[in-house]
């Protein structure tokens, strides 16, 4: 399994280049990241390649953050590729909450971060299906 940051940012000027600092400062590198925001606030979702530095470090400067777990997808990087992976979980009643690309090697893969309700279900019926989980240690090598 991979897990990824969760950050509570109230949506500011400046407070994303200062969460961003904090990081750096510790000397945590991020790997990869999205951000869903509203008027008020945004969810700030990382992969990190030291999850522990990175959860002391925030605490620390005052920002709410969690882990939680993710899959990590390589998807075919063609025409219908991720909705394969999606129809397949879809069939066997898993849901997606929420995914973003990771990185991508054109013509050959792209790597999907997905949220699903249940973690162990989806793994199973990806990899049954042949397609490749990664672990955290596996990101760490793709920097």
């Amino acid at each position: 399994m991979v897990r990824q940051l969760s950050v509570f940012l109230e949506n500011t000027k400046g407070r994303l280049a200062h969460m961003t600092r904090v990081l750096g400062e510790a000397g945590v590198d991020l790997l990869a990241l999205s951000i869903a925001d509203t008027t008020n606030f945004g969810i700030l979702r990382a992969i990190v390649d030291d999850n522990e530095k990175a959860l002391a470090s925030l605490r620390a400067a005052g920002y709410t953050v969690n882990l939680t777990e993710v899959l990590a997808v390589t998807v075919p990087d063609r025409p219908g590729g991720l909705a394969e992976v999606l129809e397949t979980l879809l069939e066997k009643g898993v849901s997606v909450e929420y995914l973003y690309s990771f990185v991508r090697n054109p013509k050959e893969y792209a790597l999907i971060l997905f949220k699903v309700d249940d973690v162990a279900a989806a793994r199973s019926i990806l990899e049954s299906r042949g397609v490749r989980i990664l672990l955290q240690e596996d990101l760490y090598d793709l920097k």
